[in-house]
């Protein structure tokens, strides 16, 4: 949202009196965001600093019902007037620089709470996948590395035990031949 201007130099003035000139025939003026507190100080709705001001004739004036500020659209000047005025009124609204703006995304919950958490847990699901990615790869980079080693003490266990295998197959034959050597001998 945005909350009526400030004007904070000389430039920012001509741009609004350039474009409040455009209106001159409908309306006479535009409320801007000074205005006189309690005590009379004049001061700006954004707080800003109060380095600019561009006062028609005889302004600010010292009327007590006098709170708000107008621009005039035919010359630019202000004057202080009473806040019941007609007048139309120009906005602003705040710069937001990215990292902000990023922070305003995933943080407002003034306009929609329910969206303001979605996006929230959204961001911090993403943020606990990645991480939970960069873990796994890691994981199996070192494990290739180092060369795994429980895989090959399994492949050489298996190894030993088709050579142990062997000798045993060998064996059966042996008894084989034992036999044919008794049947030998007890033929002679």
């Amino acid at each position: 949202g945005g909350m009526l201007t400030s004007v904070e130099d000389l430039d920012e003035s001509n741009f609004l009196i350039e474009h409040a000139d455009l209106y001159a025939s409908k309306i006479s003026g535009f409320w801007i965001g000074m205005y006189r507190n309690v005590n009379g100080q004049l001061l700006w709705q954004d707080n800003s600093a109060l380095d600019f001001v561009n006062w028609g004739d005889g302004q600010p004036s010292g009327d007590e019902l006098a709170f708000c500020v107008e621009l005039s659209a035919a010359t630019g000047n202000w004057s202080v007037l009473p806040c019941s005025s007609q007048k139309g009124f120009i906005c602003k609204k705040p710069k937001i620089h990215s990292f902000l703006l990023t922070f305003y995304l995933f943080t407002d919950a003034k306009k929609d709470k329910a969206s303001g958490h979605l996006n929230m847990w959204i961001l911090l699901t993403l943020v606990f996948i990645i991480l939970l990615g960069v873990t796994f790869m890691i994981y199996f980079l070192f494990k290739i590395k180092t060369g795994s080693g429980t895989g090959r003490e399994v492949r050489q266990g298996s190894r030993q035990l088709e050579y142990s295998r062997a000798p045993t197959a060998g064996d059966n034959g042996s008894d084989a031949t034992n036999d044919k050597e008794k049947n030998e001998h007890s033929a002679v």
